[in-house]
C-alpha cells in the first residue's frame, strides 16, 4: 500500500473519529480506546481488538448508573418498581434506540458484508452504545462516564416511569424470555365469567414449560398485561437472586 493511500486511510479514520466525539459531546485524550469501543468483531484482527471487553464492562457501569438514577429521582418506588424500570432502560431494546439517536451507525468500523443490506443488526448497536460508556470510562474516569451515560438514560427513564414502555409488560417479558430462555411467552386463557355484555377473561403467561400466576382483565389484552406483570415479578426475582 503507497503512503499517498495509508495517509488518506488515516485521514477518513481521525474524520470519522472526531465526528463520533462531537456526536457524544466527549473528547478523548486516548483515541485508541474511541478505536476500539467502535470496532465490531467483523472489523477487528482478531477478538481480543474488538469492542467485545468494552461491552463487559460498559454493561456493569450502565447498570449502576441506571440504578443511581432511579434511587434518587423516585425515593417513593419500593425495590421491586425499580427494579422492572431498570430493567426497561438496560434492556437491549433502549441501548439500540440510544444508539441510533447518537448516530452510532455511521461510525462504526465493521468487517465486509455486516450491514451491507443497509441495516445494522439491533444487537450491534445495543452493544456499541455500552462499550461507548466503558471507553469513556476508562479515558475520563466514572464521573465523564456516568455524565455520559446519565445524559442518554434520561429519555428512556421518562419514557418507562411515564406509561410509553413502563406499562407495557407483554413487550418487556418478551424480552426478558427471549434473552434467558431463547424463546417468546405463550398467553393462554383459563377462565372466563359474566354475561357476554361484561365478561372479564382470566389468562396465565407460559414460558417454556412454566406456568406463572393467571390474572383477570376486562378484556383479553389486558388480562394479558397483568398475567405478563405476574411474570415479569417472578423472573425478575428470580435474576437478581444470588
Amino acid at each position: 500500500m503507497s503512503q499517498t493511500v495509508v495517509n488518506a486511510c488515516s485521514d477518513e479514520l481521525d474524520a470519522k473519529l472526531r465526528a463520533c466525539e462531537d456526536r457524544i459531546d466527549y473528547a478523548f485524550a486516548d483515541r485508541r480506546l474511541l478505536v476500539a469501543a467502535l470496532t465490531h468483531a467483523s472489523g477487528a484482527e482478531h477478538r481480543l481488538a474488538s469492542n467485545e471487553r468494552l461491552e463487559f464492562l460498559g454493561d456493569a457501569i450502565l447498570g449502576v448508573v441506571a440504578c443511581e438514577m432511579l434511587f434518587h429521582r423516585f425515593p417513593q418506588y419500593l425495590e421491586g418498581d425499580l427494579t422492572r424500570i431498570k430493567s426497561m432502560v438496560v434492556s437491549r431494546q433502549s441501548c439500540t434506540r440510544i444508539s441510533e439517536r447518537l448516530g452510532l451507525h455511521d461510525f462504526l468500523i465493521l468487517g465486509k458484508g455486516v450491514g451491507s443490506a443497509g441495516r445494522i443488526p439491533d444487537s450491534l448497536l445495543s452493544d456499541v452504545f455500552e462499550s461507548m460508556i466503558a471507553a469513556v470510562y476508562l479515558d475520563g474516569g466514572l464521573d465523564a462516564a456516568r455524565s455520559f451515560a446519565a445524559r442518554e438514560l434520561v429519555p428512556e427513564i421518562d419514557a418507562a416511569v411515564s406509561g410509553q414502555a413502563g406499562d407495557n409488560y407483554k413487550s418487556l417479558l418478551q424480552q426478558v424470555a427471549q434473552r434467558e430462555f431463547g424463546e417468546a411467552p405463550v398467553y393462554e386463557l383459563v377462565g372466563e365469567k359474566g354475561p357476554d355484555h361484561r365478561k372479564t377473561f382470566r389468562v396465565a403467561a407460559l414460558v417454556g414449560n412454566r406456568r406463572y400466576p393467571s390474572a383477570w382483565g376486562r378484556n383479553k389484552k389486558e388480562a394479558e398485561q397483568r398475567a405478563a406483570y405476574n411474570a415479569l415479578s417472578e423472573l425478575i426475582d428470580w435474576e437478581s437472586a444470588p
